[in-house]
């Protein structure tokens, strides 16, 4: 389990994390940019775009925090996660567009040697400095990211690493020049380009899946199956939907108990499953439970069932005004597309044969003459 956290402590951590890599990246994005300008390293001034697209990356994530963290609402009953989904498609799209700007400028560059830069030793120490700095920046994004169990955190996480990797190609790039190969730095904002826009695609393809509903992933759909068979009551689930919002996971499960049981006991099944899945998934916030009193996944119900009023009238009528006086209840159960009744009367009755065997002869007839009633079963209350 995660360590817990309120909404207010999330929201800082998020915003903190998301303030300090803003700083860095502007410092990142004006030293590679600038060095790369006057070093004459094409693939450093790459690198120090994919360090904007960093910044930019930060200004999107505290926006889509500060709406991701407002209260569900009358118009947003489901609260205001997708934000952060939103804000992640962009932060991909935004990606892709870069690195394709960069990988056309390299292709050019290629297929023209005339303007190949020639890069100068101060570069070195730039890329080096870039690489740290990523790299600390992913470990401390992806620590705050698993602690909030934010996936735009965790994505923007990767983004770092990915920046770190990217100056380590430029590292490369550069020293190669300097060891004789024109072409290397030029190769290396390609490769960078690539990268960056492997990330945006890889961004955007798993926000939509977000955005669309797609299921959880097999391996938890099946832990949350396992863990909802385990549950005292349950005897079996034909229907199990889950969708993702954010960080949090949502979970519509369908649910077979006794049929003879009461509401109440169903009702308290229903919910020893829902705090079951809570407790022991982090990502799972709602569990919606559906009780069945069969599996009834394949049925497709073409018949209506007479409605408990018109049940109760048709027994009223059948037994006559001064015996279902005495009815202390009736039972209606709806099994297999056919109803059963239970009718329960006092004991009282039971001296009087002829009153029995009336009640009978009626219960009876009703069944014989509605298809939809299986039996009408009678029960003497003590």
């Amino acid at each position: 389990m995660a360590e817990p956290f309120n909404a207010d402590e999330i929201t800082k951590l998020k915003t903190q994390v998301t303030f300090v890599a803003m700083w860095i990246n502007v410092f990142l994005t004006l030293i590679k940019i600038s060095m790369g300008i006057i070093g004459q390293s094409t693939a450093l001034i790459a690198d120090g775009i994919h360090s904007f697209s960093d910044l930019a990356s930060d200004l999107l994530v505290l926006i889509a925090i500060k709406l991701g963290s407002r209260e569900a609402d009358y118009e947003h009953p489901y609260g205001h996660k997708r934000f952060e989904t939103l804000a992640t498609v962009i932060l991909g799209g935004g990606l892709v567009l870069i690195a394709s700007g960069i990988a056309w400028d390299g292709v050019q560059r290629l297929l023209d040697p005339k303007s190949l830069s020639v890069p100068n030793s101060d570069t070195l120490g730039i890329a080096a400095i870039s690489i740290l700095a990523n790299e600390w920046l992913y470990h401390y994004t992806k620590r705050i990211g698993i602690l909030t169990r934010s996936k735009l955190l965790m994505a923007n996480a990767w983004h770092h690493r990915s920046d770190a990797i990217s100056s380590v190609i430029v590292l490369l790039g550069i020293g190669a020049v300097l060891l004789g190969y024109p072409f290397a730095d030029t190769v290396a904002a390609i490769f960078v380009a690539l990268m960056v826009g492997k990330i945006g695609l890889h961004l955007i393809l798993e926000s939509i899946k977000e955005l669309v509903d797609t299921s959880l992933s097999e391996d938890m759909v099946q832990e949350i199956r396992r863990e909802i068979k385990m549950t005292d009551g349950v005897q079996g689930i034909h229907l199990l939907r889950t969708r993702q919002m954010g960080e949090d996971a949502y979970i519509d499960a369908h649910i077979v108990v006794d049929a003879r049981i009461s509401v109440s006991e169903g009702h308290v099944i229903g919910d020893k499953v829902r705090k079951n899945l809570t407790d022991n998934f982090d990502d799972i916030v709602d569990v919606l439970v559906h009780i069945d009193p069969e599996d009834d996944e394949f049925e497709h119900h073409a018949k209506t069932l007479l409605s408990r009023k018109i049940l109760t009238d048709l027994i009223a009528q059948s037994l006559g005004e001064e015996l279902y006086k005495y009815v202390e209840s009736i039972n209606i159960h709806y099994l297999n597309e056919k109803i059963e009744i239970e009718i329960i009367i006092p004991q009282m009755l039971l001296s009087d044969i002829k009153q029995i065997t009336y009640v009978n002869r009626q219960c009876n007839s009703l069944v014989k003459a509605h298809e939809s009633i299986a039996k009408i079963n009678l029960f003497l209350k003590v």
